[in-house]
Order: C-alpha cells, then structure tokens, then sequence
C-alpha cells in the first residue's frame, strides 16, 4: 500500500509541474515589476475559460496531492 500510494505521488508531482507550467501568465508588462503588482490588487477580475480550469486543477491536485502526503507519514509512522 506504501509503495503504491508513493508511486501515485511521484506521477501526482510531475502532473502538478506540467499544470502549472501549463497556465498562462499574469505578467502584463514591465511596469508590473516597479509596481509590485498592486494595480491587479484593486482591479482583480476573475479568471475565465482555459485560465480558470488551470487554476482549479492546480489547486485540486495540491490538495490531492497534501492529503497523499499525509496518508504515507501516517502509514510510515506504524
């Protein structure tokens, strides 16, 4: 059971990698990095299309991936 659950998280890892490489970035322009991006603080829209199913799946496969972790300290503990 060890071993398949630490197999599930090392493909799980390299999924995440691949998702997160796959969203689009949010650097506008040069003027962002001055401002520290507080203009997208106050003017924040919300994500839609391909952008949004990037980010849900990031996050849904960091949980995924948090709660597998958990589980092999568990089992490795006993």
């Amino acid at each position: 059971m060890y071993d398949f659950i630490l197999g599930v998280v090392i493909v799980l890892s390299f999924v995440i990698i691949a998702t997160i490489m796959m969203q689009p970035s949010k650097q506008n322009s040069a003027a962002s990095a001055f401002t520290g991006g507080a203009d997208q603080l106050f003017g924040k829209q919300k994500a839609r299309g391909f952008e949004a199913v990037m980010q849900r799946s990031t996050a849904i496969l960091g949980a995924i991936w948090i709660i597998l972790l958990f589980v092999l300290a568990f089992l490795s503990s006993k």
